[in-house]
């Protein structure tokens, strides 16, 4: 995989945004155009739409801005054509790829791991349950919405999916990115209730163990399902309650999807209870 250097011809490249979840921000936009500069560089993808304008400063180093999920001003396209320089040109699918694994990788040097969570059964009691369930993927994306040190990432590669993989917790990210479950392109921090500023139509999606569901926080995983199962055409979310599992199925309803409830024996523990949804 390149890195969004390798991509713009660039020994070394910095992000004006901090993290990807500032990504589809449009304060940035006006933050790079204020960067003193003396070059430029433009980063078009297949359709020849911007994706990224890169400032060489004045401090000798290139400090860039993504645009893949936010649109750049009419101000910093002018701002490119004064300073002059190259265009460059990628497919957005790469370029979406490499930035994430940018972003990932800052995750993976500077956060401590979380303690490892994954019960040793657990991979094979997964894979178990996607195989009935899904069998293989053949090829097809599946977003892994609260994907956690990344067994359900890890499984869905395994059986032929092309994952993605979200978690709001970067130690549990950086943890799955130490033990290889989780690959640095295919994986994100953010908060899942606002995927859809992130992601497109997925052709199917993961939710493992969501939850505990209370009415304290009811609203918040209501908004992440409701993202989940309107970005993709079939998801399956496992729960620890039945009672969890209900409430996932009622959201779902509202959505207009079909729902199936089944309770799932493999694990005393977690994924007791599964939600199959489907459009």
């Amino acid at each position: 995989m390149q890195s969004p250097a390798e991509i713009l011809g660039l020994d070394i490249v910095e992000f004006i945004e901090p993290s990807f979840a500032n990504l589809p921000d449009s304060r940035f936009n006006a933050l790079l155009e204020e960067v003193d500069g003396d070059q430029g560089r433009l980063l078009i993808d297949e359709e020849s739409d911007p994706v990224c304008i890169a400032v060489h400063t004045r401090e000798d180093s290139w400090l860039a801005g993504c645009f893949h999920l936010r649109k750049p001003t009419a101000a910093l396209i002018t701002r490119f054509e004064d300073l002059g320089g190259d265009i460059f040109q990628e497919e957005r699918e790469i370029w979406e790829a490499a930035v994430r694994g940018y972003y990932s990788r800052g995750i993976a040097s500077g956060v401590t791991p979380a303690l490892e969570d994954l019960n040793p059964t657990r991979t094979g009691l997964v894979d178990s349950l996607i195989e009935e369930v899904w069998g293989g993927g053949a090829g097809q994306s599946c977003l892994d919405c609260g994907c956690g040190s990344g067994v359900g990432s890890l499984v869905l590669r395994n059986r032929g999916f092309f994952p993605l993989s979200c978690d709001n917790d970067p130690s549990l990210i950086s943890l799955g990115l130490a033990k290889g479950r989780l690959i640095p392109e295919e994986t994100m921090w953010i908060d899942a209730s606002l995927l859809r500023n992130y992601i497109g139509h997925c052709d199917t999606g993961l939710g493992l163990m969501f939850g505990e569901i209370h009415e304290f926080n009811a609203g918040m995983w209501e908004q992440i399902t409701m993202e989940l199962i309107m970005l993709t055409d079939r998801c399956l979310i496992t729960l620890g309650t039945e009672q969890e599992a209900v409430r996932i199925s009622q959201w779902a309803h509202e959505c207009g999807a079909h729902t199936e409830i089944s309770e799932n024996t493999r694990d005393p523990i977690y994924d007791r209870w599964v939600c199959i949804i489907s459009q």
